[in-house]
């Protein structure tokens, strides 16, 4: 569990980090502000690239703290500038590895509850939590940030996305 949770949420934290480095550097490159970048939506009901970022670095803060029996940390009021989202994915990473192990991997059949942004709980067991809610919502947002990103005109590989292969 905490290989499925931590494990995956961490290295895929510091791609998304070196992603938005990336933009920045291309932006630099090409003369324009970065914080462009951080408006971009693939369709006008679709979070923006800074809440993509954000929903990422909550379900990788989230779940594991939920696991442990924890506190999720409280991360900043999102804002649209880099340097504050490479604060807040620097937090949940730090957060989520101070977590113990011994609680997140006893969890699997344990009962958590999801709670939604309007105050809806969700119940799933450890297991479920991470395996159809948790780590699908946390990809979803990480590759669309991804794809905001190369639409952008970043040069970004997949290689970029999945990171460095020592795992």
């Amino acid at each position: 569990m905490y290989e499925a949770s931590v494990g995956l949420f961490v290295p895929y934290l510091r791609n998304l980090s070196a992603l938005l480095d990336k933009g920045v550097a291309c932006a630099e490159a090409r003369k324009f502000n970065p914080t462009v970048l951080l408006g971009m939506r693939l369709a006008p009901n679709m979070y923006d690239l800074a809440q993509q970022v954000g929903e990422a670095c909550r379900h990788a803060v989230v779940a594991p703290a939920l696991l442990a029996e924890c506190e999720p940390v409280a991360l900043p009021p999102l804002e649209h500038d880099m340097a504050g989202l490479q604060a807040r994915i620097a937090t949940s990473i730090e957060f989520i590895e101070s977590l113990p192990r011994a609680e997140i991997d006893a969890a699997a059949e344990r009962n958590v509850f999801f709670k939604l942004k309007n105050g809806t709980e969700l119940p799933f067991t450890g297991r479920t939590l991470l395996l159809t809610f948790s780590v699908p919502q946390f990809f979803f947002h990480v590759t669309t940030a991804y794809d905001l990103l190369r639409h952008a005109g970043v040069e970004l590989v997949k290689r970029d996305f999945l990171g460095p292969r020592e795992r």
